[in-house]
């Protein structure tokens, strides 16, 4: 059985996901945007930044994504992003396959990633991907607009969002120029923590 198409990220009470440049993505608002989970066990082991950390629903909620998830599909603006700021070994550990009109041959990392070129369009990319995960979920790591595209196309299953107490002002909005004629969505669940408040909905066609 195929698993889910879903997307989870961390957007700010005013709705943004990201600066608009990616110079300033590590930055001040980005960090405190994603401060939740820094903390937390499973992404320090991930990541190899050392020993120790949080175990409370946070560290729980990213090893369920992690492990939910068996092949990934990005942009190319979130790839050029994280081939700058990603360790050696890329914290996927499944394949990756981007989104891009650049010709490339696969990128093969330390840890069992490795980074799939693909050049026709955002459902050849899910179908590599859907091929890959087997019997688990895709995940669409983003950015925004590639998000985007695959909400409007009717391919998402599901999404969560960590929303952080923070505003951003301006940046990337996670719904901009959505098809709201064409999705619906249904409560899953909501979970407080102390840092975030963790959304999931299932999308429908409406």
């Amino acid at each position: 059985m195929a698993g889910k198409v879903f997307f989870s990220v961390s957007m700010s009470l005013d709705g943004f996901i990201a600066p608009e440049s990616l110079e300033d993505l590590m930055g001040q608002q980005w960090m405190e945007l994603q401060q939740w989970i820094f903390p937390q066990r499973f992404f320090r082991e991930n990541l190899k930044l050392g020993e120790g950390g949080e175990e409370g629903r946070d560290n729980e909620i990213v090893r369920e994504t992690f492990e939910r998830t068996g092949a990934s599909v990005m942009g190319k603006r979130l790839f050029d992003a994280g081939e700058q700021m990603w360790p050696e070994e890329a914290p996927f550990h499944t394949p990756v396959f981007v989104v891009t009109h650049e010709k490339r041959d696969p990128w093969e990392r330390p840890g069992g990633t490795t980074f799939h070129f693909v050049n026709d369009g955002i459902e050849t990319a899910l179908d590599q991907a859907r091929e890959a995960a087997g019997d688990r979920d895709v995940r669409i790591a983003g950015g925004g607009a590639t998000i985007l595209e695959y909400l409007n196309a009717g391919l998402i299953d599901e999404f969560s969002i960590a929303l952080s107490p923070v505003l951003f002002g301006s940046g990337i909005r996670l719904f901009e120029g959505v098809d709201a004629g064409r999705v619906a969505l249904e409560p899953v669940r909501a979970e407080p923590s102390p840092r975030v408040t963790h959304l999931t909905y299932a999308v429908r066609e409406r």
